[in-house]
């Protein structure tokens, strides 16, 4: 008599893919671009087609590449940009460019016009008195429902040397000379400080701010090489008060506030991206966890549900590896990693569902890739329920 099941060596290995954790499909790559050095590439869907359209600033201009062809469009030239960020400036609702250049500072915004197409996106000033602006950031700083922006003054230069800053979009956009300013972090931010998070850490119901200083022969001596973390004043227009978070982390740049292990307090994930490795702090106490110890150089870091199970992951790609990884949460703060690519160099990272199915993709510049490319979730959501 025949049995009635028969499996054969692949079958097994199919349901054993589809069954065991940590076993992930590949992330296809997508080339947006080639052939130039770029620090930094944001998303938005422009045009309304459903699908995310990629802004990049390389060679002193700043681009947008239209999905899913990637047709080039220049926006503006003239200003090269470390960093960049997407904010409804002129509260017509849409998300208008916010680039920084590092040294020295100045921060630009492009306002998308009617027909974002067709039409030149103007160029108004947000600042040009900080100086060392290497990571930029949106969020809501004051409470009042509008996005603010924030920016870092790492370079000990005056008139904000080595302090944090943010901003308020000005009301009159169109007339404002500069965007207004407040310096939460008042010179005590030394060591070349990178990128921003911001989120409730104390659970006063006030946003905090958290960066990380990478120290080394660039920084002034004695200096950096810390992750630290801004309590916000009832009036965050004030001062903000200062907590180290760990010290004796050389390479510090990232930190990202959020509930790691599901305990209802914010943590903080973080990594050193001119260092070694990925780590995340547990609140209150700030005990450290290795999530990676020998990447190198994990210069980019983003914390979201990329598998759909309710917690928070996270991904980066490491310029001196030469690798993208994720990392995913058992949901109590144990990690496993997944390669994304290799040989993939990177200076930025964004996730945001590019082809609109419902996932979390990843978009990466890559400095030394010399590309901007963005891969694939191969976990849609129906896959995860």
């Amino acid at each position: 008599m025949k049995p009635l099941f028969s499996f054969s060596i692949f079958h097994l290995l199919v349901v054993l893919f589809w069954i065991t954790p940590g076993v992930h499909a590949n992330w296809e790559k997508v080339i947006v671009h080639e052939g130039d050095r770029c620090t930094t590439a944001v998303a938005d869907d422009v045009n309304g087609d459903g699908l995310l359209d990629v802004f990049t600033n390389s060679k002193n201009q700043t681009n947008l590449f239209l999905a899913p062809d990637w047709k080039q469009i220049t926006l503006h030239k003239g200003v090269g940009c470390i960093h960049s960020e997407l904010i409804d400036a002129d509260g017509d609702g849409d998300l208008d460019w916010v680039g920084a250049r590092y040294n020295p500072g100045l921060i630009i915004c492009l306002l998308r016009p009617d027909h974002p197409l067709t039409e030149p996106w103007p160029m108004k000033l947000v600042d040009d008195q900080v100086h060392g602006i290497h990571g930029l950031l949106t969020g809501d700083v004051d409470g009042d429902g509008v996005n603010d922006l924030l920016a870092t003054s790492a370079q000990p230069k005056p008139p904000f040397p080595n302090s944090l800053v943010w901003y308020r979009v000005p009301k009159n956009i169109q007339q404002a000379e500069r965007w207004p300013r407040f310096v939460f972090a008042d010179q005590d931010a030394p060591g070349l400080t990178h990128y921003l998070g911001l989120g409730d850490i104390n659970g006063d119901g006030r946003a905090d701010a958290a960066t990380g200083a990478k120290g080394g022969p660039q920084a002034e001596e004695g200096t950096g090489e810390w992750f630290a973390w801004w309590e916000a004043p009832v009036d965050p227009t004030k001062t903000w008060k200062k907590h180290l978070i760990a010290k004796n982390q050389p390479g510090a740049t990232n930190i990202h506030p959020g509930d790691i292990n599901g305990d209802g307090k914010t943590d903080l994930l973080a990594s050193r991206g001119h260092g070694l490795g990925v780590v995340w702090f547990e609140n209150p106490s700030w005990k450290e966890h290795t999530m990676i110890a020998d990447l190198k150089e994990p210069h980019c870091l983003v914390v979201e549900d990329l598998d759909h199970d309710g917690d928070l992951d996270a991904a980066t790609c490491a310029y001196g590896s030469k690798r993208a990884v994720w990392f995913e949460n058992d949901g109590r703060g144990n990690f496993q990693t997944h390669t994304v690519a290799e040989d993939q160099e990177a200076y930025d990272i964004r996730a945001g569902d590019m082809d609109g199915d419902g996932d979390i993709d990843l978009l990466i510049a890559g400095r030394g890739s010399q590309n901007v490319v963005w891969y694939r979730n191969p976990d849609s959501p129906d896959k995860c329920d």
